[in-house]
């Protein structure tokens, strides 16, 4: 029993890689991170808070 050759696979079809939407995705991005890190101080703060007064 051999192998059955029917044809070569051809590899995925790359996107091209287009600087324009990668840099508006990576600010997108970056003011995502910067927005949880604001709220993620205020929520400590208050963490803090109920810590000391409990």
């Amino acid at each position: 029993m051999g192998k059955e050759n029917r044809g070569d696979k051809k590899p995925p079809h790359r996107k091209k890689l287009n600087f324009k939407t990668c840099k508006n995705n990576t600010l997108k991005s970056l003011n995502e991170i910067e927005y949880f890190l604001n709220n993620f101080e205020k929520f400590c703060r208050y963490v803090k808070l109920y810590k000391i007064l409990r």
